[in-house]
């Protein structure tokens, strides 16, 4: 293997030399590892260093965004296009299998979960691709990706079990079949492929790491065509399947980290030692041959039921932690780098796992309603634009931190990033959770000799949360900043000159200087704009020296450079796009030129039109459009129009009008017709099997698991029938339907009670009073379970992901439990679902869900007025039904939510306390549950005594902004007193003036009866 591996290195170094690719298109003859000979194709290769990319090496810098949190397909370049303007240069997204084939052998990539058009997204902005389809993702999706019905396999999932991989074989087949095709060798965006996911514990007895079902997988993928490299991600940083560490091998090694956690209820403490300082030498010791590679690095948090909401989430990982954080990964030399996440989207149509809510937000720099007003959002955009035009910190090779060094001050450490001619000098604070403001002087080697900076008076200061990147002998464009202080955010060459822009921290001193010989005549500093900038010339440099203000500084040195000097604040506004190439398209490379450019909330694209500047973006206030920094001379144009003297475009705020959701006309019906007395269940699953493949042994004479019978999402009814003896006292049973789920149990129509939930509990157990039974008399006892998702599998052997829902076991006092026969539904038609445009998971077993009447424009003429705001006055549920019509202005981005009340919570918060602890509370109708559908889509399970959410952005597309809009509200009271809801508005999120375009309605079949409806 060792002579092997030197080989492959050979064939690399070679493969990057050439300008020449050879394009493997489809499928390849032979299929041999790449870890154990040359790659299948040359497009993508790679060194110890970094990717190349047609043979010219990039950073990949990636955000996370997931296609099926965001199921309008016509949005998605919008999602893109934000990403590429913060300097990135690729996406990484999952694939969720349990969407794709519902139903074991029928696969279904159509629709709002069809591929190509993410794809093509992804091309038009110019974006890379990373697929991971797992066929486990975790994901926080529910089951981590598996469909319910690999719940009836005999075999231990995630093993080499047969049954298990018979059970992927389609799939896998099928999905990488669409991945393959979109493949850069076929002139697609994927540029690198994941095989399952953070493989990397397991649970007691099973082997692991099992290479033969790791190599299992690569191979079924290999045999899909996929022909880019294989990289993998380690849930730490373990080495398991580095390449050469045998069978199942990648090419590209990589490792996940979340250092700060989860802990959103404390967002603003960083607990000491969660910095990882290791990364490099651990790097050096697993993979040293292959670029390092974070293929996910903590971008937000996730939420459970019960907490506090993503905004918390957002603080702690807010732009302070991507300084800090961040830069301790560029410390480590990360050059493949994939940020979780950064776009989150929506949990919609039950596709969540139970550990979290509707929302999946995540406090990413990107909000789900994909605004960008986080500060998180512009601190990435400068750190991600500075990699992009620093080639020299590629090849670094990336030292250790070491405290004291460079700047004499213990309570600093610097860590250098050392190349030939650029050094790289990551200054933190020792402490890396340091509030303090620390000053300092740094002591650094350039090609002008051993220098302490600054030199012309004052000293740096490093703010608490904070670290800087100080560059010396940096090349840009042929002159040398010997050193500078301030940190780079982008800089550009251009026939006339080269314009270079700088930003530090208010009240910051910082210096930059510039060798005088790397200039093509004899030069001097002028101060063209802005005051308070100190000039020198020693030691053959000409030399900046000034503090950071609000106010921008402009230098001029000679006709050759103009230094821009910003307030970090400022440099947020500014943004460096670069111009489409013929070569390239508007994928990254570092040929491309850019445009520089100050204009506010976002732009998106920079083209040119002979000598003339296009650009287009979105504004959210007044804004002066300022291109600092082009190759045209010619006029500018922003989103169509040119540019006036001013430079100002100005934003006007829509007027848009909005229907007040409580004025309108609700029209209702009874949810649970299973109470009444003369309801016929006989088109209802029979519960009759007396054996089940699932881990967990049975405890009740027949199977009530849920997906034993199909049934794997949404909500669960069951009735069970007995005769009474007259002795019945009791009646117990356990449930199980994941995290905060709830129950009610109902006999014959009364409530016997409800088990409203709380957040950590995923199964109760619970005992409930009989009233006296008539001795020879039928009875129905009705149980309503809410399912909240599959749980994941992240270790192999666990079978987690098989914890079944429903009910797991029950005693009827004075009677066997074979006196009692069940019956169970789910879904309609649960894994032969009807609702083939929505997918498998947006459907449970509430009646107006089975008969399609949550879709738009149900039978409602016989249905009672009566809205959710009146509620119903005992335990049960009802189905509620309204429309509206909207009419917003067009070139807005106008996100929508729906907004429910929560008074009651807000008036008992002990109460809403001892609810969460408890699961009681003392508030009547506190305890009920409700779930949104807007045009047929759920996008909202409401639980308003466990919460966090209320709010629930729904997108354009989903709605119809310029037509009728259906909305169905179901209300599950599980309180006897019964529930109402306490307010429902639909509310904007703002408004932006945007270049973007149409967004297309997304298709939303109408109600029609369903054959077989029960």
């Amino acid at each position: 293997m060792v002579s092997l591996k030197a080989v492959v290195g050979a064939v690399l170094s070679f493969l990057t030399i050439q300008s020449s690719a050879l394009t493997i298109a489809g499928k390849p003859n032979r299929l041999i590892k790449p870890y154990k000979r040359a790659p299948l194709q040359d497009l993508v290769t790679w060194d110890e260093h970094s990717l190349f990319v047609r043979g010219e090496r990039i950073m990949f810098f990636s955000g996370e965004f997931h296609p099926y949190r965001l199921p309008v397909p016509s949005l998605w370049l919008d999602v893109f296009q934000k990403i590429k303007s913060l300097g990135y240069s690729g996406v990484s997204f999952y694939v969720d299998w349990a969407l794709l084939e519902g139903q074991r052998g029928s696969f279904t990539a159509d629709g709002v979960f069809a591929l190509e058009p993410f794809f093509d997204a992804a091309s038009q902005a110019g974006i890379y691709l990373l697929a991971r389809p797992g066929p486990y993702i975790n994901a926080e999706v529910s089951g981590g990706g598996y469909p319910g019905w690999l719940q009836r396999i005999t075999g231990v999932i995630r093993t080499d079990d047969q049954s298990y991989l018979d059970a992927t074989q389609l799939y896998a087949q099928s999905i990488g079949a669409i991945i393959a095709k979109a493949q850069i060798t076929n002139g697609g965006p994927v540029i690198l492929f994941q095989p399952e996911n953070e493989y990397s514990f397991s649970a007691n007895g099973i082997e692991f790491p099992n290479r033969e079902y790791f190599a299992y997988v690569e191979q079924q993928f290999r045999d899909a065509g996929i022909v880019v490299p294989f990289i993998d991600n380690d849930a730490a940083a373990q080495g398991l399947f580095a390449p050469g560490t045998g069978l199942g091998s990648v090419d590209i090694y990589g490792h996940d980290s979340y250092p700060l956690g989860f802990d959103c209820a404390n967002p603003y403490t960083w607990p000491s030692g969660r910095l990882p300082t290791y990364f490099r030498s651990t790097h050096l010791q697993q993979s040293p041959s292959t670029p390092y590679s974070l293929v996910e690095f903590q971008g937000g948090a996730f939420d459970p039921w019960g907490g506090l909401g993503f905004d918390q989430c957002a603080v702690l990982l807010n732009y302070e932690f991507e300084r800090v954080f961040y830069k301790n990964n560029y410390a480590s030399g990360v050059t493949i780098f994939n940020i979780y996440m950064t776009y989150g989207g929506t949990n919609w149509g039950n596709l969540g796992h139970p550990g979290g809510y509707t929302s999946y937000d995540y406090g990413a720099v990107a909000k789900e309603d994909r605004l960008i007003t986080r500060e998180k959002y512009s601190e990435a955009k400068l750190e991600a634009n500075f990699l992009k035009v620093s080639p020299a910190y590629l090849v670094g090779n990336a030292g250790t931190a070491s405290n004291g060094s460079y700047t004499y001050n213990p309570a600093l450490a610097v860590t250098p990033i050392l190349s030939n001619t650029t050094n790289f000098y990551v200054v933190r604070h020792s402490a890396y959770e340091s509030l303090d403001s620390t000053d300092y002087t740094l002591s650094v080697s350039t090609s002008a000799g051993n220098a302490t900076i600054p030199q012309l008076g004052g000293s740096f200061t490093l703010n608490g949360r904070d670290s800087k990147i100080h560059v010396t002998d940096y090349d840009i464009g042929g002159i040398d900043v010997l050193y500078s202080s301030a940190e780079v955010f982008t800089w550009e060459k251009y026939d006339s000159k080269t314009v270079l822009v700088l930003y530090g921290g208010a009240g910051e001193t910082h210096e930059t200087a510039f060798k005088l010989s790397t200039f093509s005549s004899n030069v001097s500093a002028e101060v063209t704009e802005g005051s308070g900038v100190q000039t020198a010339q020693q030691g053959g440099a000409v030399i900046l020296n000034w503090e950071v203000t609000p106010e921008r500084k402009v230098v001029s040195i000679g006709d050759e450079l103009e230094v821009y000097l910003l307030w970090r604040n400022d440099a947020y506004n500014y943004w460096a796009l670069e111009l489409p190439s013929d070569a390239v398209g508007n994928y990254t490379s570092p040929s491309k030129t850019k445009v520089i450019a100050k204009a506010g909330y976002l732009l998106r694209t920079a083209t040119l039109s002979g000598d003339d500047l296009y650009l287009t973006g979105d504004i959210n206030s007044t804004t002066t459009v300022e291109v600092i920094g082009s190759p045209s001379s010619g006029n500018v144009y922003f989103n169509g129009e040119q540019l006036d003297s001013s430079n100002t475009v100005t934003f006007t705020p829509p007027q848009i009008s909005i229907p007040s959701l409580g004025s309108l006309t609700w029209k209702s019906i009874d949810n649970l017709p299973e109470l009444q007395s003369n309801y016929d269940d006989s088109a209802w699953t029979a519960a009759t099997n007396t054996n089940s493949s699932n881990p967990r042994r049975l405890t009740t004479p027949t199977s009530l698991y849920a997906s034993d019978y199909g049934y794997n999402t949404g909500s669960l009814i069951y009735r069970g029938r007995f005769t009474a003896s007259g002795n019945e006292s009791s009646f117990t049973i356990t449930t199980q339907g994941g995290s905060a789920f709830g129950h009610s149990l109902f006999l014959n129509g009364t409530v016997l009670g409800s088990w409203p939930g709380i957040d950590r509990d995923e199964n109760y157990n619970q005992t409930v009073t009989l009233p006296n039974l008539s001795a020879g008399s039928t009875y129905i006892l009705t149980v309503v379970i809410d399912h909240m998702g599959l749980d994941e599998n992240f270790n192999p052997g666990s079978d987690e992901m098989k914890n079944p829902r429903g009910i797991l076991n029950y005693n009827l006092a004075g009677q066997p439990q074979s006196a009692l026969t069940w019956k169970l539904t789910g879904n309609f038609g649960g894994e032969s679902y009807a609702d083939k445009t929505r997918g498998p998971l947006n459907e449970g077993a509430f009646f107006a869900e089975r008969q399609g009447y949550h879709l738009p424009n149900p039978p409602t003429a016989d249905w009672e007025t009566s809205s959710p705001l009146d509620g119903i006055a005992s335990a049960g549920a009802a189905f509620y039904s309204t429309s509206f019509d909207l009419d917003l202005p067009t070139d807005y981005d106008i996100p929508l939510s729906f907004v429910f009340a929560n008074t009651t919570a807000a008036a008992t918060k002990r109460s809403l306390l001892s609810t969460r602890q408890t699961g009681n509370s003392t508030a009547s109708g506190f305890n009920y549950r409700c779930q949104l559908f807007v045009n047929g889509w759920q996008f909202g399970k409401y639980v308003h005594n466990i919460g966090p959410q209320d709010t629930y952005p729904v997108p354009e597309g989903i709605l119809n902004y310029h037509g009728t809009n259906y909305v169905g509200l179901s209300l599950w009271a599980l309180d006897a007193e019964g529930a109402k809801v306490d307010g429902l508005e639909l509310v904007s999120d703002g408004a932006v003036l945007t270049s973007y375009g149409d967004v297309g309605v997304v298709e939303s079949p109408a109600y029609a009866q369903r054959e077989g409806a029960y």
